[in-house]
């Protein structure tokens, strides 16, 4: 039993060193490039960042896929992130281009992905008309229907009145 035990530590330690062993490699492995925003238009500025370079690190960014050609990240503020800008070309066609930046020191390379389209995104539209609530509304459908149901209004209420002052002559109904 005892023997069976020190196996079984032995193997889980021997698991664990491995694993944090290989956390700095696989770690310093990953990253990305931050594309903001990720969908443009033509002629518009995009703005890139990476962590990837460290605290005081800066790039080189290749925008030449989508013909902006290359621009320089460099260290902020902003969480230690490397950040830079490039303009994406008016001729610019719609589709979607890998954006790479290059870590001065060290040499990781990150990637990122910018889409292009030939339309904005549509502007938000405001409603517009009446509430179909049978109360009406402030912003009524239109004057000439607005003056239909008041009219309406004023022939029923008029033969209500007529109604009701006949039947209390006796003149019946």
């Amino acid at each position: 039993m005892r023997r069976t035990a020190r196996l079984l530590t032995g193997t889980a330690l021997a698991a664990a060193a491995a694993g944090l062993a290989s956390a700095p490699a696989y770690a310093a492995g990953t990253g990305t490039l931050e594309v903001f925003p990720s969908s443009v238009v033509p002629g518009s500025q995009v703005t890139v960042n990476t962590a990837v370079c460290g605290d005081k690190g800066s790039a080189t960014g290749d925008a030449g896929a989508v013909g902006a050609g290359t621009f320089t990240l460099a260290p902020s503020a902003h969480e230690g992130d490397a950040i830079g800008q490039f303009r994406v070309p008016p001729s610019a066609q719609p589709g979607t281009y890998e954006i790479v930046a290059k870590c001065a020191e060290g040499g990781r390379q990150v990637t990122g992905d910018l889409v292009v389209t030939l339309s904005a995104a549509p502007a938000q539209v405001q409603p517009r008309g009446s509430v179909k609530t049978g109360v009406g509304g402030a912003l009524g459908p239109g004057s000439a229907q607005t003056t239909a149901g008041v009219a309406a209004l004023a022939v029923a209420a008029a033969g209500g009145t007529w109604l009701l002052h006949r039947r209390a002559r006796g003149d019946g109904f």
